[in-house]
């Protein structure tokens, strides 16, 4: 979860695309340049252990843009393949 955040803030679409899974990973990813992220706080995890296959980690992310800040807040399922981490889908609130 921390490096896609760090992904997110340094615009690196390739990492996110590469750490999407396949079945949930939409055709062109294209991110806001606006969009500023500078903070993630991690809230809970659930399972994500070295023996688990799949994961949730739940956190709020905080951005800037040059409408103000703001932050997300979002419930995220990963799933391991392979001994690879990939995020399958979130849901926001």
């Amino acid at each position: 979860m921390r490096s896609r955040f760090s992904a997110f803030a340094l615009g690196d679409v390739a990492y996110l695309e590469r750490t999407w899974h396949p079945s949930t990973r939409p055709a062109d990813l294209s991110l806001d340049p606006e969009l500023g992220w500078y903070r993630l706080d991690v809230l809970r995890t659930e399972r994500g252990g070295l023996l688990d296959d799949a994961g949730v980690v739940e956190f709020r992310a905080y951005h800037r843009s040059p409408a103000g800040r703001g932050s997300m807040h979002e419930v995220s399922r990963f799933v391991r393949e392979s001994g690879a981490w990939f995020y399958v889908d979130g849901t926001t609130s």
